[in-house]
């Protein structure tokens, strides 16, 4: 059995047709290995979103397979990838996406409760426990700061035990110390419970907790950093932006 949680292979995603088409991924083959972190970084128009995209099944590739667990999205149909997405994969915006007239102990149930299923207290509250808001289960977002809303995103996003965790710009609407909070929590959860998470940032600060860091330039992988701290890159990120297309 692979190691693997996610596992891409010539995945090539195009839009439009004709002269008019756009190929956002270049036959793409990239493997994310259970329990670890992988942030994706490159210049705007790279194709990182699109990678997320195909990856976590909201899109599907124009060709080539992508594998979660050893099941192959790519034939599913649309309803059983729909099952499949709420039931094992995990998403957390870099909007927030709370409901306002909700508590945070009621938002975080929301995914079980769309899927039919009925939640468990003890569960709602584990997950905030989780995530350091343990006393802030009856707040409703209004009430709560930005740094403590994406912690409810991020607990609603493991109430099911997601096999990987999708993260796009996460932290993009935090502030640097938030940020480095919320890096932090998202960093324990890998080492200490195993979590899978793939990250898309522009942010070499947040790459930089990553495992290692996968470089995307015109829908290609142009190489990866491991262990690069947010020095490196930067520096890396910079060349790549320089370089001509």
């Amino acid at each position: 059995m692979s190691n693997d949680a996610i596992r891409l292979h010539a995945v090539t995603r195009r839009y439009g047709a004709g002269g008019m088409s756009v190929t956002a991924l270049d036959q793409v083959s990239l493997a994310f290995p259970t329990g670890t972190f992988t942030a994706v970084m490159g210049p705007s128009g790279s194709g990182k979103s699109t990678l997320l995209q195909c990856a976590a099944g909201l899109d599907r590739p124009t060709s080539g397979t992508v594998t979660i667990g050893g099941t192959d999205l790519t034939k599913l149909s649309e309803t059983k990838l729909t099952r499949l997405r709420r039931e094992r994969i995990g998403f957390v915006f870099q909007a927030f996406n709370l409901l306002p007239s909700l508590t945070a102990e009621q938002n975080v149930a929301l995914p079980l409760r769309l899927a039919g299923r009925r939640p468990a207290k003890a569960r709602v509250r584990e997950v905030l426990g989780q995530v350091g808001l343990g006393d802030r289960a009856r707040h409703r977002p209004t009430e709560m700061s930005g740094g403590q809303q994406q912690r409810v995103a991020l607990a609603r996003a493991l109430i099911t035990h997601p096999e990987v965790l999708f993260g796009d710009e996460p932290t993009g609407a935090l502030d640097s110390q938030t940020s480095r909070e919320v890096l932090t929590l998202l960093r324990g959860m890998v080492d200490r419970e195993g979590q899978t998470i793939i990250m898309v940032t522009h942010d070499p600060v947040a790459a930089s907790y990553a495992d290692r860091v996968v470089l995307l330039v015109d829908g290609r992988v142009n190489g990866e950093l491991i262990g690069a701290g947010a020095e490196d890159i930067a520096a890396r990120m910079t060349k790549l932006e320089a370089s001509p297309c």
